[in-house]
């Protein structure tokens, strides 16, 4: 399945069939999770041609406090939408750091119920970089935690 048609058909899933899930698929599945990126960058957004900030407005909550999480979905949805398109894109954190948070607020003159979430900077790659391999097999617990705490 192509990237954008698993984004934009993708459901959330609640009932399930009485079928193991094979070992194979659990490992690509771990191995996507540990993929994801982190939202430490800042720098590059000076110099895209375009930068999309994710929001949170509350009066658009139906359920307070799983803001952030469904922001970071987003996030995560648009940087794959972005790859799948051929630009590059980079997350950047902006919540929960007051001072980047007040900073959008005012460049950008946002409502009060507004909080900015994160800066999604996207452009047109200069370089291949090449793929990671992120997956730590040591981090993998069944059924509860295992090794030291």
């Amino acid at each position: 399945m192509e990237v954008l048609e698993a984004i934009l058909t993708r459901r959330s899933v609640r009932k399930f069939q009485d079928q193991p899930v094979p070992e194979d698929l659990i490992e690509k599945l771990l191995r996507a999770a540990m993929s994801a990126p982190s939202a430490r960058n800042a720098e590059m957004a000076e110099h895209a041609p375009l930068a999309i900030l994710i929001c949170a407005d509350a009066r658009l909550d139906h359920a307070p406090w799983y803001w952030p999480v469904d922001c970071a979905a987003a996030a995560e949805n648009m940087l794959l939408a972005a790859h799948g398109l051929g630009l590059g894109a980079v997350w950047t954190g902006v919540w929960p750091r007051e001072e980047r948070m007040d900073g959008f607020h005012r460049l950008l003159h946002l409502p009060k119920p507004v909080t900015a979430h994160s800066l999604i900077v996207v452009g047109y790659p200069t370089e291949q970089l090449s793929p990671e391999d992120r997956y730590h097999q040591e981090r993998v617990h069944r059924n509860g935690w295992q090794g030291k705490s």
